[in-house]
This record gives structure tokens, C-alpha cells and sequence, in this order.
């Protein structure tokens, strides 16, 4: 069985974690005295959003038909609706009812007498989840199950980079239908081989868009502890000239040169998420301290592969999530046993990844005021998320990994009540802007982490 546990240091009780995820049904709704439903001008009729994995709706480490349903698109085109200038019917890619659970997704199940992240796999009969996986394999995962409907309204595609979306910008690579199984699925067989993200989205006509692009720009390296395996072209920190290109490109296809009003979002603090503050050197150094007295703390491998460097952890270095069950076996309690590279994004790595994040948002900031659209700043939004947490009805939702309600079990993506909450700040920012009172969702009616 796979698990992602969690540190002990970390792992909630039963009971909290059940009145942390459970009160959504129990709590008053929003403010009744909002403003009537105006859209103002604006045409929400063809609403398209253009994005990664945040706009698919993926959670939990997969993109599943439940995730779809919830995610902050989908809420959007909801919103919208009750304006009366919203979409009759918002279009994502859902699996066939069968393989409704798409790309399988991570639950939460009881281990060794405590509540563990488990991942799908062989061994465990993929938690019984219906899978969409046809058996065959492409460079980036399982090919998944072909999406037969007309083009989507919700186009986000998991693992989409601004860099991997303009062929012209990738060096003669392999087309990119023909690596990532999430937009592969979107293409007919002709299609695979020679139409990349930006022509695809070139074929909708929007009246209204949202594009959430660039954060695997940044997130793949990072995720991936600062190091670049050579046999993927995109885990490297994009370079400002690519972006720029490929941003630009990206938001005047979908706007059709400036002439449709839409939004876009910027690119998060990627190390403020779950996945980079569950398993911490402080905790995994008192685990290490209890057990042998004489521990000095966590060592840890830095450095490059031809230059291996091993040395103590300090706070200023992060751990992955899924370094969890490396520590618990021993890694890092010894010199010869450090915690290795690929698990540690170490103060070095954490400058180049805030520095270019800062880079890439002042592109798209003034991408954004080329094309005469509003930018919701998600890096300072999630930042205050994981910083004090986001209150809504009385409810706050926070980072903390699992009970904390706004993200889900992969430490990376929202859950749908983290969806909700994103939602609504795409909301507050497009009606500031335009002077629209689309009316915001009330995200406690979104549910967090499922309990088994």
C-alpha cells in the first residue's frame, strides 16, 4: 500500500479533523443584503477559461469528474448565470459515469490505526476507484480516456506550462498532445501531433475569459526540490523571454487581440502551499531528537549531482510532502543517510523560485494592462491564506494540510471549498473593475478533505 502519512508531529485526532471538515451544513449564509445580480455590460454568454490544473478543477493529486464540478470555472459560470448574461450550459471535459473518477485521486484512509493520504495503485485495487486510464502510456503519464464532446468551455489542462503552450518557444520538442495525457485526451488523432494550447484555444469565441496561466513555470521546479531531470524539457524555471512570448500570446489569442473583457490571475508563492510546510525540519529534528538524544537534526543532500553537498537542514530549508515516508524510515538521521535532493528545496532554490515568480508577475501584470484586463493577485491572496487563514461565515479556512479545508491531499491544489474561496476573489475583482455585481458563492456549501 501506498500512503503519504502524516508526521506525527502534524497528524490531527479523529474527532478535530471531523469538526474541522464538517460544518459546512451548520453555517449561516452569506449576507442577504447583496446588491441585485448585474452583469453590468459584460457578456458572460461564452465563458471560457484558459489555465492549468487550478482551472481544471484538479485536486487531491487527480482530475476526476467530482473535482470538475467544483472547479472555481465552473463556480464562475454559475455566478455569472445569475445575472442573466451568464453561459446556458458551462462545458468541461468530464469522463464518461463509468470512469467518473478520471486520472484516480489520493483519499484518506485509516492505516496502522490513524488516518493516512493514500495513493491509488496496484497494490491497493486503486482504492476501487473507476479509472479512465486506457493501459497505454505517453511521456507524462497513463493516456487517459478520450473527451468526445465538443470543445470545452473550461480548457485548463493539468501540467500545462506557458513555456510547453507555443511550439515555436520549445526547440523543435515533441508535440505536446503527444506528451501530456490531460490535453492528448482534448484532440482528435489528427490533432495530436500538430495543434499546441495556444492554436487550440484560438478555435473558441469567447465573450468573457479568465486565464490562470504560468505557475508550473515555476512549480515544476520547485516541486521537484530544484532539480531538473533531463528527461523533462519543463521542469526548469521558464525563462523571462519565453514567457513573455508565449504570455502574450496566450492572452491576446483567447482575447482576440484585446477586443474581449475577461481577467487574469498571477502566479502564486508556490512554497507558501502544503506541500512545502507539512513535513518541517523542525518537527522531523525533534522526531530524530527523541529517539536518540544525541541527534544533531536533519541532514539533508543539496548541491548538484556532480557536486553533492550534504550538510544539517536549517529553517530556512523546506521539505516536500512526500518526503514524509523517507524521514520516517531514517532518512536524514545520519550523514551517510541524508534526505535526498529531489525532497529538499533549499534557501538557494527558494530565492530563484521567488525571484523569478516576481519576474513572470510583473509579465503578466503588464500583459494584463496591454490587453485592458483586471489581474487578480493570487500570489498575495493564497499568501494570506497560508499566513492567517481565510474566514467565511464564521469558518476559517487555513493551509494547515488536510483539516485545514482549503486544500486537498496532494498539498498543491485547492479542495473545492479552496475552489470556492478563489472564486470569490475572481469575483470581488472582476466587479471592482467593470463595475459588475456578480454575486459571490458561499464556500461552506463546498466541502474540504472527504473523511472516510
Amino acid at each position: 500500500m501506498t500512503t503519504l502519512s502524516f508526521p506525527k508531529t502534524a497528524r490531527p485526532a479523529l474527532a478535530l479533523l471531523g469538526l474541522g471538515l464538517g460544518v459546512a451544513g451548520c453555517q449561516p449564509k452569506l449576507d442577504a443584503a447583496n446588491p441585485s445580480p448585474s452583469a453590468n455590460g459584460l457578456d458572460f454568454t461564452s465563458y471560457v477559461a484558459v489555465g492549468n490544473s487550478l482551472t481544471s478543477g484538479y485536486t487531491d493529486g487527480g482530475l476526476y469528474n467530482e473535482g470538475q464540478a467544483t472547479s472555481y470555472p465552473a463556480i464562475l459560470a454559475q455566478q455569472f448565470a445569475k445575472t442573466g448574461k451568464g453561459p446556458a450550459n458551462f462545458v468541461q471535459p468530464a469522463f464518461s459515469s463509468t470512469k467518473k473518477d478520471g486520472s484516480g485521486y489520493i483519499k484518506l484512509q485509516v492505516v496502522n490505526g490513524a488516518l493516512a493520504p493514500v495513493v491509488p495503485s496496484a497494490a491497493n485495487n486503486y482504492l476501487s476507484e473507476q479509472l479512465a486510464v486506457t493501459g497505454n502510456a505517453l511521456p507524462g503519464g497513463p493516456q487517459l480516456e478520450a473527451y468526445s464532446g465538443n470543445q470545452p468551455d473550461n480548457l485548463g489542462v493539468p501540467g500545462i506550462s506557458v513555456l510547453s503552450s507555443v511550439s515555436s518557444l520549445t526547440g523543435g520538442l515533441a508535440p505536446y498532445g503527444l506528451i501530456n495525457p490531460f490535453y492528448e485526451r482534448l484532440l482528435t488523432p489528427a490533432e495530436k501531433p500538430t495543434k499546441d494550447y495556444v492554436t487550440y484555444i484560438g478555435q473558441k469565441s469567447a465573450t468573457f475569459f479568465t486565464c490562470w496561466m504560468g505557475n508550473n513555470d515555476v512549480l515544476a521546479y520547485a516541486t521537484a526540490g530544484g532539480v531538473v531531470q533531463p528527461t523533462n524539457p519543463f521542469g526548469d524555471l521558464t525563462d523571462t523571454t519565453r514567457f513573455g512570448i508565449g504570455y502574450r500570446a496566450i492572452v491576446g489569442t483567447i482575447s482576440k487581440g484585446g477586443t474581449v473583457k475577461g481577467a487574469v490571475a498571477n502566479i502564486p508563492n508556490v512554497t507558501s502551499v502544503p506541500y512545502f510546510n507539512t513535513v518541517t525540519v523542525a518537527a522531523v529534528a525533534a522526531a530524530f531528537k527523541a529517539a536518540n538524544a544525541a541527534s544533531p537534526g536533519v541532514f539533508i543532500q543539496t548541491g548538484t549531482a556532480a557536486a553533492p553537498v550534504v550538510r544539517l537542514a536549517t529553517s530556512a530549508d523546506l521539505l516536500t510532502l512526500t518526503a514524509q515516508p523517507l524521514v520516517a524510515a531514517g532518512a536524514g538521521s545520519l550523514p551517510s543517510n541524508p534526505v535526498p535532493n529531489q525532497y529538499v528545496l533549499d534557501a538557494t532554490e527558494i530565492a530563484s523560485v521567488t525571484a523569478r515568480t516576481t519576474q513572470l508577475n510583473n509579465i503578466i501584470a503588464k500583459t494584463a494592462q496591454r490587453f485592458k484586463v483586471p489581474v487578480v493577485d493570487a500570489n498575495s491572496f493564497l499568501t494570506r491564506l497560508a499566513n492567517s487563514g481565510i474566514a467565511t461565515n464564521a469558518v476559517n479556512n487555513t493551509a494547515t494540510f488536510a483539516s485545514g479545508n482549503a486544500f486537498g491531499l496532494d498539498g498543491v491544489h485547492p479542495s473545492p471549498r479552496g475552489y470556492a474561496i478563489i472564486a470569490n476573489e475572481w469575483i470581488r475583482v472582476i466587479n471592482n473593475y467593470y463595475g459588475s455585481t456578480v454575486p459571490q458563492v458561499d464556500p461552506n456549501l463546498y466541502r474540504g478533505v472527504l473523511l472516510p
